[in-house]
């Protein structure tokens, strides 16, 4: 897997910076195609987690994603990973860049253990209303099937104690409130008719 994990690039600095055996090292013991023991608890614990994509052109963007904790979860056999998205700004940039380009990272962190983990895989958008329904507030779930997963080094994550849920995040115990942006003159008259309020 060493090779197929690593560019030519990454090689380079890796001979530069004596690095390559350490590499190939993590690379044999840390990398999987499956998401299986703490990874997935950390996963399907996760309030939030970080998506990077791209777009046909190759141009990379990323985007905090939250939700209750739960929001993400994993296939029984650990080979893919599902999410909802939620109403938000209208723009669809993470998922207009999957529907061209299916190339995606998630970042995962949990900032009181600290923990992170890394996936990557090819996303697709479902609008299947039998699978939608499982998330609350969903509008389309994205399914990533994993080519590579790997725990990451957590020595530079600053350490939060108290992490507060977002009270728009769709799924509790009560009806998420309209965000005060969407109140404003120069949004709301271009809303969407008929969508979700948050």
């Amino acid at each position: 897997m060493g090779d197929e994990f690593y560019t030519d690039a990454h090689r380079a600095l890796q001979d530069r910076f004596g690095s390559r055996a350490l590499a190939d090292r993590l690379t044999q013991v840390t990398v999987d195609e499956r998401i299986a023991g703490w990874q997935r608890k950390v996963i399907e614990r996760a309030p939030f987690f970080w998506l990077a994509t791209a777009d046909a052109d190759g141009w990379p963007d990323v985007s905090y994603k939250g939700g209750l904790p739960g929001f993400v979860r994993v296939d029984e056999d650990g080979g893919a990973v599902s999410f909802p998205s939620y109403d938000g700004n209208g723009m669809y940039r993470s998922l207009g860049n999957i529907a061209a380009n299916p190339r995606v990272g998630l970042l995962f962190m949990e900032l009181d253990r600290p923990k992170r983990i890394r996936v990557k895989g090819l996303a697709t958008l479902v609008d299947a209303p039998d699978v939608v329904k499982n998330w609350a507030g969903a509008e389309l779930v994205v399914r990533v099937e994993i080519e590579r997963s790997f725990p990451n080094c957590s020595r530079y994550i600053h350490k939060a104690d108290h992490l507060e849920l977002s009270e728009f995040a769709p799924g509790g115990a009560h009806e998420p409130p309209v965000p005060e942006w969407k109140e404003s003159e120069d949004f709301k008259p271009f809303l969407p008719p008929g969508g979700p309020p948050g």
